[in-house]
């Protein structure tokens, strides 16, 4: 929160300022952007083209920042990679940086252009912001150069930065952040030497920035929240969808609510590398998304937040993630468990083969529990309940406990794991908790169609991802999704080859 000094009496500036600080809620926007990508070289464009290309995607940044600050916006987000795409090597992307200057230098690209060197696009999306009265949040590209002296410095002369840059309403250059958890792809940039956790006040709440990546990491993303105690967090994403568990809409709500925080998250929009999915997230559920697979269109989110969530009526409880599992007799062990794999990961499943009833399944320390039951069982449809324990080592490092009730893709039990977005059997009523050894637990619920599930679950503070409503709409997945950060850099545990049709004692 924002600390204050007494008012001075009679100053009408402090008393303007005692009111600002009142706030209690804030209008924020994102804005879903398709991109318009530069042509696939190696070769690096002149200046002028680079900065042609950038231009036409600022012009359609510029209109939908018009439009959300006509709505009474005070913050926009937009997306990373959408001022120039991803298209690059490192050679190729240099004419689109720039120098970004650290904000504590207090300055105002849009009425002091040329205090530093050129910044075109600094000094456009500053006036965006000014001309706007609103805050903008951009990604771009940030250059510094180095020598000799410094060990780490890149045989070129230069650190290339995947940026965040943030703008107040007057136009001036509050945050800067550096990508710390860069993709697998994502070889044109360097990662800076340590992780920044980047946070500025407003009238309107603490605000902390990372970017895409970074959210499934404890640097800087947990520091910002935990530690730091941001009441927002800024997200630019260029999140590639991954069903079951990691479509954005699906994982950045389930983020924020395990958090605890508000998240504005702003994607780019690429039907053919499913890059969809943008949002306004609260600590009780979503207040506006977006998915759309089927067009290249950009599209504009409005919605209102509390600017201090933690200080809401409807903030939800602290949970104790093994509270229930520690107090209630285990279920009986299904003895037809088998194994099968989503996106690389090696699941044990089993099947739920009634319409209703009480199931365990368990992967080393993890035991995930479930009782559920089904508005009717589909002979066409089958589910199952997974869990997963393990070091997760495909575009990342990273150590998962995850709990899931799952459509399987068809009827074939080989089918399960794999991607689908359509059901039709709903469910009067579910209870997923598990035998978490972190605190650090996403809960998702996710509809047939890709669809979210605003208030239609919660989290009880014994550790039980429980339905509020019976019967639900058809259910693609409910998870828990636990992120166990102290075991990330652990070795993998030997495992023998998947084989997910065959059942074992």
């Amino acid at each position: 929160m924002l600390a204050f000094q007494p008012l001075v009496q009679g100053t009408v500036l402090a008393l303007s300022v005692l009111q600002a600080v009142a706030w209690d809620s804030f209008t924020a926007a994102v804005y879903e952007h398709s991109v318009i990508l530069p042509a696939l070289t190696d070769e690096p464009p002149s200046p002028d083209d680079a900065l042609a290309l950038m231009n036409k995607n600022m012009d359609i940044l510029e209109g939908a920042i018009k439009e959300a600050a006509r709505q009474g916006a005070h913050i926009i987000v937009t997306p990373e990679d959408g001022i120039y795409g991803w298209r690059f090597t490192r050679e190729a992307i240099y004419p689109y940086l720039e120098d970004i200057p650290d904000p504590e230098v207090n300055w105002i690209p849009c009425t002091d252009p040329k205090r530093f060197a050129p910044a075109p696009v600094q000094e456009r999306l500053s006036c965006m912001a000014r001309n706007n009265s609103i805050y903008v949040v951009a990604n771009m590209g940030d250059k510094k150069l180095c020598n000799s002296s410094d060990p780490s410095c890149p045989s070129d002369g230069r650190y290339q930065y995947n940026t965040d840059v943030v703008f107040d309403s007057e136009g001036k250059l509050v945050a800067r952040y550096h990508k710390y958890n860069l993709f697998m792809s994502e070889t044109q940039f360097n990662f800076p030497k340590e992780p920044e956790t980047v946070t500025f006040e407003t009238p309107f709440g603490k605000f902390g920035i990372f970017t895409c990546f970074d959210i499934l990491f404890h640097d800087p993303a947990v520091v910002l929240v935990s530690k730091l105690q941001v009441d927002t967090v800024l997200f630019p994403t260029a999140w590639m969808n991954v069903l079951p568990f990691l479509t954005a809409v699906e994982f950045h709500s389930a983020w924020a609510m395990g958090m605890g925080v508000n998240l504005l998250s702003a994607n780019t929009h690429k039907v053919g590398l499913a890059m969809t999915g943008s949002g306004i997230y609260a600590p009780d559920g979503a207040r506006a998304y977006y998915y759309n697979m089927k067009t290249e269109d950009g599209h504009l989110l409005v919605a209102e937040l509390s600017s201090h969530p933690r200080l809401s009526p409807a903030y939800p409880p602290a949970v104790n993630w093994s509270s229930y599992v520690s107090s209630v007799k285990r279920f009986s062990p299904n003895d037809h468990d088998f194994s099968g794999l989503i996106f690389h990961d090696r699941f044990t499943f089993t099947e739920l083969t009634k319409s209703e009833g009480n199931l365990t399944v368990c992967q080393k320390d993890l035991c995930c529990h479930l009782s559920y039951k089904m508005a009717g069982k589909r002979e066409d449809e089958f589910y199952v309940l997974g869990a997963f324990d393990e070091l997760h080592v495909v575009e990342g490092q990273y150590y998962l406990q995850i709990c899931t009730l799952l459509k399987c893709k068809s009827t074939d039990l080989k089918s399960c794991g794999q991607p689908v977005e359509a059901a039709q059997t709903k469910f009067d009523m579910f209870s997923l908790s598990g035998t978490f050894g972190t605190d650090y637990v996403f809960p998702e619920v996710l509809y047939s169609g890709v669809h979210l599930a605003p208030g239609e679950f919660e989290v009880s503070s014994d550790g039980r991802l429980i339905s509020k409503i019976g019967p639900t709409k058809p259910i693609v997945t409910v998870t828990l999704f636990g992120r166990w950060y102290e075991k990330d850099h652990l070795k993998q545990d030997p495992q023998p080859p998947a084989s997910p049709c065959c059942y074992h004692n």
